[in-house]
């Protein structure tokens, strides 16, 4: 959040504001660490909302609306420490350009959308679990959610968050998440290849 600070503080006399959106189920008190210190607004999306409109499958993530409600930039996996992404906040704040667009790389196939609606629904359930104190619960909906949408990072993240509080102090561990991202992509991809089934009821293997 220093970078966004940062931002903020040289372009705020420019008709610019920053809204920033945290994506942490488990609400308010999760975020209050992180936001210590800045003096844009921030919310929290409790329910992934604007996750699900976007269909973003990671975070950070960017959106320049301009004074006419006018989407400008919307770029998935936008972080403040990349120039050529500031650069682009900087040239729609001064009107240097109407609009920017950037190349999009689509990894692996898309889901189709009852998949995704059945992920939502069970992502939505899981949190309601987690709000519950019945982790167990929880993260079986959760990890179902992520089989059916295996790119969407806000879903994996908030399993990490059940399954690996230790993981989620006041300071992150990105190296921790990038291995254990790739371990559960292996893993994931190897029951997959076994012929995994998912429905409402969950994820399961067929009997043979």
């Amino acid at each position: 959040m220093p970078g966004w600070q940062q931002v903020y503080e040289t372009h705020k006399d420019k008709n610019f504001e920053i809204l920033s959106v945290s994506v942490d189920g488990q609400g308010p008190e999760v975020v209050k660490p992180f936001v210590k210190g800045t003096t844009f607004t921030t919310v929290v999306d409790e329910n992934n909302q604007l996750v699900n409109l976007f269909q973003f499958k990671m975070v950070p993530n960017g959106i320049f609306i301009d004074e006419e409600g006018t989407i400008r930039l919307l770029k998935e996996g936008f972080k403040v420490e990349n120039p050529e992404h500031v650069q682009a906040v900087e040239q729609l704040i001064y009107k240097k350009t109407e609009k920017v667009e950037f190349e999009s790389i689509q990894a692996t196939p898309k889901p189709a959308d009852f998949q995704l609606q059945l992920a939502q629904t069970k992502f939505k359930l899981g949190m309601e679990y987690a709000k519950q104190k019945r982790s167990d619960e929880a993260l079986k909906e959760l990890d179902d959610a992520i089989l059916l949408d295996p790119d969407n990072f806000t879903i994996r993240k908030q399993r990490w968050y059940i399954r690996f509080p230790e993981k989620f102090g006041s300071e992150i561990d990105f190296d921790w998440q990038k291995g254990q991202l790739e371990k559960e992509k292996e893993d994931e991809e190897f029951h997959r290849n076994q012929g995994l089934v998912c429905g409402p009821d969950g994820c399961f293997l067929p009997s043979r």
